[in-house]
């Protein structure tokens, strides 16, 4: 498999054709562009088996995957948060290298899982300076979907810093996890809440054992992870959400088990962390691709 030196990866438009070709897939050069992600899982859910195409591309994790009330340590069988976060942070190493990824790739910013909204604010500015030292022009993200806080969270501050750069600022792609279907009971896994795609990326029998041995690395997070399935990968253009709102009608799936964060306390945070960066007269809706 060759490097392909056209185009660079730098065009969010280019890049989701080239995720497309499946036919005879090449190498992307992507220095330029950043998975972003709220926890170690997260990238294999959402592009794991992309990830070993995109050559030279950054991994920024926002959180360290360990919340620090201990209770998920505990379940996992850790005697302390510090010591689950190091296994998570393994478990990603190993995932990465089932794509041919190296560690060196990650940036982690380091917050405590579960906290990424406590901290909108200064995770917006960290991103858009990791942004412009690197020269990212294309991110890879979270849906704003109501699925988890943190997703939200990473979702607002990849949005904030692109705006906060200005035309400097990178394009994203969104990429789907997890969201409380129309019902308002069940819960759907890696489809877009209003079932937009761009791309549709029907992984190939070794693209399917690889995303599997990612997700196999991630040991801890068997039990969550059986939600998800190896068939596809979703990506498409962020859409122009309005981050005073909730997402996905008002169903928020994280309202319905403790987290320490309830979709009540989105819109409090969300306008707090605007006025902090100086955004709060930015428009309602942002980033239409238009």
């Amino acid at each position: 498999m060759t490097t392909d030196p056209e185009p660079r990866a730098g065009d969010a438009d280019r890049l989701l054709r080239k995720l497309a070709e499946t036919l005879s897939p090449a190498k992307i050069d992507a220095h330029e562009v950043a998975i972003v992600i709220a926890h170690p899982d997260d990238e294999t859910i959402g592009c794991g088996a992309s990830l070993s195409r995109l050559a030279g591309a950054s991994i920024i994790l926002a959180t360290d995957g360990a919340p620090r009330n201990g209770v998920d340590a505990a379940r996992a069988g850790f005697a302390s948060s510090v010591e689950y976060g190091a296994a998570r942070s393994r478990e990603l190493r190993a995932a990465l290298a089932a794509a041919g990824v190296d560690a060196s790739r990650i940036i982690a910013l380091g917050v405590a899982d579960q906290d990424v909204c406590a901290s909108l604010a200064p995770i917006a500015r960290r991103l858009a300076s990791i942004f412009e030292s690197l020269d990212i022009r294309v991110v890879l993200t979270h849906a704003y979907e109501g699925g988890h806080p943190d997703h939200d969270g990473v979702a607002f501050c990849v949005a904030a810093a692109a705006r906060l750069l200005g035309a400097h600022g990178p394009k994203i792609i969104e990429m789907p996890f997890y969201h409380l279907a129309d019902d308002g009971v069940s819960l759907a896994t890696q489809r877009f809440c209003d079932g937009e795609d761009d791309v549709v990326l029907e992984l190939t029998s070794p693209d399917r054992r690889m995303k599997a041995a990612m997700m196999a690395a991630h040991s801890t997070q068997a039990e969550t992870l059986r939600a998800f399935g190896c068939e596809a990968e979703r990506f498409r253009r962020a859409k122009a959400h309005d981050f005073h709102a909730l997402p996905n009608g008002g169903r928020i799936f994280y309202s319905t088990f403790d987290c320490g964060f309830s979709a009540s306390d989105w819109p409090a945070a969300a306008r707090a962390a605007l006025q902090r960066i100086g955004l709060e007269r930015a428009p309602r809706k942002w980033f239409s691709f238009a």
